[in-house]
């Protein structure tokens, strides 16, 4: 019921969450533990693409059969969705008390917004099903590319992450999240994935692994790639014009803003940066973002332009 314009999850399998019963997992838990000999006590994932959605969904059977909000989760969670995760509390321990079963893990990310709700569950989540790592999907820094995706606001990520280092610390663990973005998504432009690199930057992020928005069957953004408006408003006359990066030179600038650390980059982005007014940010301080070009680069980026 997350209803990502950039995800079509939702047009494939169905915006009310199928829940399996706690007996079935368990006894699945079981199953693997008797019956695969590469199984070394450790349960890899415990969630999937909806993992804190688990027994989720609307208050009222009324309201949800006839409800036709595009998402239960923005602009804001709604009033009638159940967002208790005692359930799944519960199943974790479950799990966890399965004979032969040491670690149960948490691998396929989650919807932080909805955890920010029961800060119970991220302290049960952090303190016994993180190997390290968790991965999660603020996509953006920017309010106005991550309306276009149904995101909520940067903060919520903020706020998810002073929880998650307080828990780690109270565990005497060391763990870390893993910010998944996207460059080039319908509605971003030049200017926000600046911001957004600035922002990665600040937080000392240097992402290795990096998505380029691509069209994909009946998901919203696919429209909005094409038409070039925004579904997600009255399509008035002419409606909201979006900026979308559909040459193969503004996709590969977009995801080089994500890449700012990687030196490849380096001469794509100064002249994006000269461009916007932004020769500021190139330079060797604090401040900047990537480094003046050495003299051999010069020289070689004048012998690449005579040619």
């Amino acid at each position: 019921f997350g209803g990502c314009t950039f995800c079509s999850i939702t047009e494939h399998e169905g915006r009310i969450i199928q829940n399996r019963s706690e007996e079935s997992i368990i006894r699945e838990i079981e199953q693997i533990r008797d019956t695969s000999p590469a199984f070394t006590g450790v349960i890899s994932d415990l969630g999937g693409p909806t993992a804190n959605m688990w027994r989720l969904a609307c208050k009222s059977a009324e309201i949800e059969a006839s409800c036709r909000k595009l998402s239960c989760v923005f602009p804001g969670i709604c009033k009638n969705l159940n967002t208790d995760q005692t359930p799944l509390v519960q199943l974790y321990r479950k799990a966890r008390e399965v004979p032969g079963v040491k670690k149960v893990l948490i691998a396929s990310g989650l919807r932080y917004d909805l955890a920010l709700k029961d800060p119970e569950y991220i302290e049960e989540l952090v303190t016994h099903h993180v190997g390290g790592y968790l991965k999660i999907a603020p996509e953006h820094s920017e309010d106005q590319t991550l309306s276009k995706m149904m995101k909520p606001s940067i903060s919520a990520y903020d706020e998810f992450k002073r929880l998650f280092d307080l828990y780690s610390r109270k565990a005497g663990k060391k763990q870390y999240l893993i910010p998944y973005f996207i460059a080039a998504h319908p509605g971003c432009d030049e200017e926000d994935m600046l911001n957004l690199s600035l922002w990665l930057k600040e937080h000392k992020f240097k992402p290795d692994q990096v998505q380029t928005f691509y069209p994909s069957p009946m998901a919203l953004a696919t429209a909005m790639y094409y038409s070039e408006r925004n579904p997600l408003q009255k399509l008035r006359y002419k409606g909201e014009k979006l900026s979308v990066s559909k040459d193969i030179d503004q996709r590969r600038l977009q995801k080089a803003f994500l890449r700012y650390h990687d030196e490849k980059n380096w001469p794509m982005l100064r002249e994006a940066l000269k461009r916007l007014g932004r020769t500021d940010l190139i330079g060797t301080g604090k401040g900047s973002l990537i480094p003046p070009p050495t003299e051999k680069a010069k020289r070689d980026h004048k012998q690449r332009r005579r040619r």
